[in-house]
């Protein structure tokens, strides 16, 4: 696997690859990397030819007061990850590289609808940062395919609705969230959590359980179910960002008609922000 830091070295790479007749994927990603990334990346493998990761760590899509300064880079260790999970080229630009006239001045990608509420209410800006910087990624690589995690699932909407109104020949793939034994979401941000925190965390994944079976087995009042499973977590010691049941497709409000649900959820530990989600297709339940 081989490790470039310009534009100019990852067209260069990409472009031998075409001359190969190779197809090309993407997998973006900020580095400190776990299972759930390795999978991503596994997933491009079996997929292309040739897989391009990056590891960037984007200021664009952090806020003021969030942990753009502390969070973790492992470049070293991100590196061996990637050549084992069959990795062709790792592109990890500095900030200067990606933004070479500054943050202030840098056209921004914004996308509507999608990117509105849940982390895009508790984060304003933050998916005009991911929207701008996968933008950039896909100009840089123009990728066949590039591939996310379902654990943000928010994030991965936004980016398929911007390939699509873009008009991007670009297959965006989503991979089911990767979780440890107990039940927790793999995330970089597990990390910055103590073993008391680590050993409660697993709860927000039960309770959004509990919140499924309640609506597969004909629960409707989702208003109520929400207040219900807020509460849940809150006893259990975690504090609550948002919770809600959405259309899955469009990320519009569900009703009690629609089918194909997701449920999202983002909670603190502390200081520590986590999110997670299920979907529910409940079109065979009558």
């Amino acid at each position: 696997m081989n490790t470039v830091t310009t534009v100019r070295e990852l067209r260069a790479a990409v472009a031998q690859a075409r001359a190969e007749g190779k197809d090309v994927s993407l997998v973006p990603t900020m580095g400190n990397l776990h299972a759930g990334h390795v999978a991503l990346v596994e997933k491009a493998a079996q997929r292309t030819d040739f897989v391009v990761a990056s590891i960037f760590v984007n200021p664009l899509q952090f806020g003021p007061n969030e942990d753009l300064d502390s969070y973790p880079r492992t470049l070293a260790a991100d590196q061996a990850k990637l050549h084992q999970a069959g990795c062709d080229l790792l592109f990890a630009p500095t900030v200067e590289e990606m933004y070479p006239h500054g943050l202030n001045s840098q056209t921004r990608v914004r996308v509507s609808g999608v990117s509105e509420g849940l982390c895009g209410g508790s984060r304003p800006g933050h998916f005009d940062g991911v929207a701008t910087v996968v933008t950039k990624l896909f100009q840089m690589v123009q990728p066949d395919l590039a591939v996310f995690g379902q654990k943000d699932f928010q994030q991965l909407a936004v980016i398929r609705t911007l390939v699509r109104d873009l008009n991007m020949p670009i297959q965006v793939l989503g991979v089911p969230t990767i979780r440890a034994d107990d039940g927790l979401a793999l995330s970089s941000r597990n990390g910055y959590l103590s073993a008391e925190q680590r050993a409660l965390a697993p709860q927000l994944y039960r309770d959004l359980q509990l919140l499924a079976e309640r609506i597969q087995t004909g629960a409707r009042n989702y208003e109520q179910l929400i207040v219900e499973t807020k509460s849940r977590i809150e006893q259990a010691g975690l504090r609550p960002d948002y919770l809600e049941i959405r259309q899955a497709d469009t990320l519009q409000p569900a009703s009690a008609d629609d089918r194909q649900l997701v449920i999202a959820v983002a909670a603190f530990i502390g200081s520590t922000r986590l999110i997670d989600n299920l979907t529910l297709d409940l079109a065979e339940i009558h």
